[in-house]
């Protein structure tokens, strides 16, 4: 998240509708981004992460369960991402108050999900060398 809704934006309704479209647009694209990003990853990256290091599994709870035991993921913090993009994905908050505090959730598990790419990173370089973060 830029630097000026860090500064400016309290995810109050108050300050939201201070925001003009622009800065809008950037919050629903904020939350779009860690929709789809919690989605790949869950949906694709860790089958295949496993896939990489040898490890044939078919069921999504096998390899949320193993993804854990490698230490990417919390799996409680997981399922806990997963209900928000759910919730994103289907349910599209009729209170503004509560589209504020599903971004604000997002705003405040960044640094989480941003740790998670980092971990599958690292994990994948241990069986392919030619993987980098760049």
């Amino acid at each position: 998240m830029t630097q000026i809704f860090e500064r400016s934006l309290d995810f109050s309704i108050k300050s939201f509708e201070k925001l003009d479209v622009s800065q809008r647009a950037v919050l629903e694209a904020y939350l779009k981004r860690f929709a789809s990003l919690q989605d790949y990853l869950g949906a694709k990256v860790f089958k295949n992460l496993l896939y990489l290091a040898g490890i044939s599994c078919t069921k999504m709870s096998e390899v949320l369960t193993l993804i854990e035991k490698e230490e990417i993921i919390d799996l409680d913090r997981w399922i806990e991402f997963k209900n928000l993009r759910n919730n994103l994905e289907h349910d599209y908050p009729d209170e503004l108050e509560d589209g504020l505090l599903d971004l604000k959730y997002c705003v405040d598990s960044f640094k989480e999900i941003e740790e998670i790419v980092i971990k599958v990173f690292n994990f994948a370089r241990k069986y392919d060398e030619s993987i980098s973060i760049s």
